[in-house]
């Protein structure tokens, strides 16, 4: 009853005073941007997502016939988080599951284990793939693939000439990479890894393809067969482009291994100096380089940064593929030394050939991307976890005697469970994942999925740490890891974020890298320490002198988390700026010593870890740098 009378005294009220009747109302005029909710506009990237660039399944060579059964399908399951068989019969799963995946598998004749495993008869048609084929089936794939390595080093494709065989098999990757895609869940971009190695040295690359199957299948891989010029390469790319209206982009990787050729001062093939031209076509289509891996970190050496006491990690620095180092070539083989030459070139040309990001990445050769250092499957199929000896004497470097009798060889126990590529993206998509690969939104990790956010303006306080829009805050006012700063009198500030991974270590210190050309224009760094742990000082030089501390127990391969800090966050603006000096600027983050994957061997297995590396490791991230161009 009180409902009632509730009712009809409103319509009455609406009668007596004019008012249309709810049925005879016009639509009420929208009311000017009302925006209870703020979040519609946004659209800056407001996310993680953490991935692998850098796999490899049976479907390259070097793969397959060293035993790796696992095809894309099943490297696709792994990354999603499924438990998978290894190919030696091991259970394998990861702690969570990854965000994308790129499988990179090997141009040179894709395909070639699957098409020995089915007897494909395109294959059996040619004598030397009868050959090989049937070696590998009498139990000879030792001996069918030094067959395929005589061809490969003589760069002479010995199945050229067969119709569609690698279009074949490309389309079968394309398949399965669309087939597993899952906009907004997982992404499968497509790609393949060019195998450039002039003289057994290391320029290889990672193409990764914005596109999806119809557009890719457009093309055939280029190997290296048909060049191991990169020039080359980026020529392909742009044919690509031009007839798919596709995009794609290529990240080199180890350049530790190239024996001074991956960031030389000359073209590969003419050995002409680097020239605008260059410099512009490199930096288009490399806007990324893969710092760490498997086969060790590129960051930096401790001899090209005496300084810097935690440049000596995981080094790689005794030769390429076919032969030993010389001290010279290592100014063009780590990612520091070459941003700051590359800012050299930026005051002499007008653009630098060495402006790239920075992502890890694995190069797994088991199809599994496992990069924690509690679950590490190794480089290949024959190293998976096992007590044999193999699985840390086997010789991944130095099988090809060296010019002068010198000893280069790097053994398994050496390798790195690394790494990962960390991207900031809206969404997980094909596009908005390549997209933040091109602009180098991106940084590298050492395994470990750690959140690292930066900002840099010259409007920034330390004040901007604490605020609740942080992120909008620091797009509107900044730019974020990759970005570019404009030219200013003013000395930029930077707001810096870390935050450990959720099933990880703690934090141990956050630093900035910083190189600049001084006023003769030469190249410098210099690193300082702007957030610790552990309640210790940063002193006026800018470092914090003491370490953290250590909570490994070696022989149970534990650690705890009371020392070091779950977040740090800092703002750091730089006391040494010059307006008119060329400079980049890049964030290192680190975690408290942890157990390396040897010591967890030596601890699962009862078998003696190696002397010769550390039984810890202080894993780590490192973003894309920030230019400042005067």
């Amino acid at each position: 009853m009180t409902r009632t009378i509730r009712v009809l005294a409103v319509i009455t009220l609406l009668i007596s005073s004019g008012a249309p009747l709810a049925q005879d109302a016009p639509q009420a005029a929208p009311k000017p941007e009302t925006r209870y909710a703020p979040y519609p506009s946004h659209n800056f990237p407001n996310r993680v997502f953490f991935g692998d660039t850098h796999v490899h399944t049976s479907y390259s060579t070097d793969a397959g016939m060293f035993g790796n059964s696992l095809g894309p399908d099943a490297a696709y399951r792994f990354a999603k988080g499924e438990v998978v068989t290894s190919s030696t019969g091991v259970k394998a799963r990861l702690k969570r599951p990854l965000d994308f995946l790129v499988i990179a598998d090997h141009a040179e004749n894709l395909g070639l284990s699957p098409m020995i495993e089915e007897s494909d008869q395109r294959l059996l048609s040619s004598p030397w793939g009868k050959q090989v084929h049937d070696l590998t089936k009498a139990g000879k794939s030792d001996e069918a693939y030094a067959m395929w390595g005589e061809k490969v080093t003589a760069q002479e494709d010995p199945l050229k000439g067969i119709e569609g065989l690698l279009a074949s098999m490309w389309q079968r990757l394309t398949k399965a990479a669309d087939a597993h895609n899952t906009p907004g869940l997982f992404t499968a971009l497509i790609g393949y890894e060019w195998t450039s190695s002039p003289d057994g040295s290391n320029l290889h690359r990672n193409v990764v393809f914005r596109d999806d199957k119809s557009k890719a299948d457009q093309v055939v891989p280029m190997s290296a067969y048909d060049s191991e010029d990169p020039e080359d390469l980026w020529r392909w790319m742009a044919n690509y482009e031009k007839k798919t209206g596709g995009r794609v982009l290529a990240i080199p990787h180890n350049g530790n291994l190239s024996n001074g050729l991956m960031f030389d001062d000359v073209t590969l093939t003419a050995r002409k100096p680097l020239d605008r031209d260059y410099a512009e076509r490199r930096s288009k289509w490399e806007p990324l380089y893969e710092v760490t891996q498997i086969k060790g970190d590129g960051e930096t050496h401790p001899l090209l940064s005496p300084d810097d006491e935690f440049a000596d990690f995981e080094t790689w620095d005794r030769g390429s593929f076919a032969a030993a180092k010389e001290p010279d070539m290592l100014p063009r083989e780590y990612a520091r030394e070459a941003l700051k030459r590359g800012m050299v070139y930026e005051k002499k040309l007008g653009a630098s050939p060495f402006r790239f990001g920075m992502i890890g990445s694995s190069d797994t050769h088991t199809s599994l991307a496992t990069t924690d250092e509690d679950n590490f499957f190794g480089k290949a199929t024959a190293l998976e976890p096992t007590a044999d000896p193999i699985r840390f004497e086997e010789k991944i470097t130095g099988y090809l005697p060296d010019p002068k009798g010198r000893d280069y060889a790097i053994r398994h126990y050496e390798a790195s469970a690394s790494g990962l590529a960390a991207v900031w993206a809206r969404e997980n998509t094909r596009e908005a994942i390549w997209d933040a690969m091109a602009r180098k939104e991106v940084y590298a990790t050492t395994g470990t999925r750690m959140l690292v956010r930066v900002f840099a303006g010259f409007g920034f306080s330390a004040d901007d740490l604490s605020r609740h829009d942080f992120p909008r805050y620091g797009y509107a006012e900044g730019v974020p890891m990759g970005g570019s700063l404009k030219p200013s009198d003013k000395a930029p500030g930077f707001l810096i974020r870390a935050m450990r991974d959720a099933d990880g270590a703690n934090l141990e210190r956050i630093q900035v890298i910083k190189g600049w050309l001084d006023a003769d224009g030469k190249p410098r760094e210099r690193v300082y320490d702007v957030a610790v742990s552990g309640g210790r000082k940063i002193g006026s030089d800018g470092r914090a002198g003491k370490a953290i501390g250590n909570t490994v127990d070696v022989a149970n391969a534990t650690y705890d988390n009371s020392i070091g800090e779950p977040i740090l966050q800092a703002f750091w603006k730089d006391p040494d700026f010059e307006s008119d000096q060329h400079a980049f600027y890049y964030v290192r983050v680190l975690e408290i010593p942890t157990p390396r994957w040897t010591t967890y061997d030596a601890k699962y297995f009862g078998v003696k870890a190696p002397e010769d590396v550390p039984a810890t490791i202080q894993e780590r991230a490192y973003t894309s740098p920030i230019w400042y161009t005067p």
